[in-house]
């Protein structure tokens, strides 16, 4: 893994009721890619070269949006361009609309 400091994060929501264990296995299903680190809390799923998807879940009490962090090595536009295709092959393959969430 890399050092957080030289990572780049671009947020989708996804306004569902689903467990961080299933959107991972969405997520890794429509890439047809593996879920790394299984059932720890660094799971995540590799979107390919210095990308990938990890899912945050709400706080005990609190409800969904759940947020699934597109990250990259590169740069913010990176991990946004990243993140929105993420979003479209989310859409197209199990009809799970992921919002953007960058900041200005």
């Amino acid at each position: 893994m890399t050092d957080p400091a030289e990572s780049h994060t671009a947020t989708l929501v996804l306004h569902r009721a689903v467990s961080k264990l299933d959107a991972l296995a969405m997520v890794a299903l429509v890439l047809d890619r593996p879920v790394e680190h299984p059932g720890t809390s660094s799971a995540n799923v590799p979107l390919g070269g210095q990308v990938r998807a990890r899912v945050e879940i709400p706080k005990f009490g609190d409800p969904p949006p759940l947020a699934i962090d597109v990250v990259s090595t590169l740069s913010r536009d990176h991990a946004r361009l990243e993140a929105l295709r993420l979003a479209a092959e989310l859409q197209r393959r199990a009809g799970w609309i992921a919002v953007p969430d960058f900041p200005r």
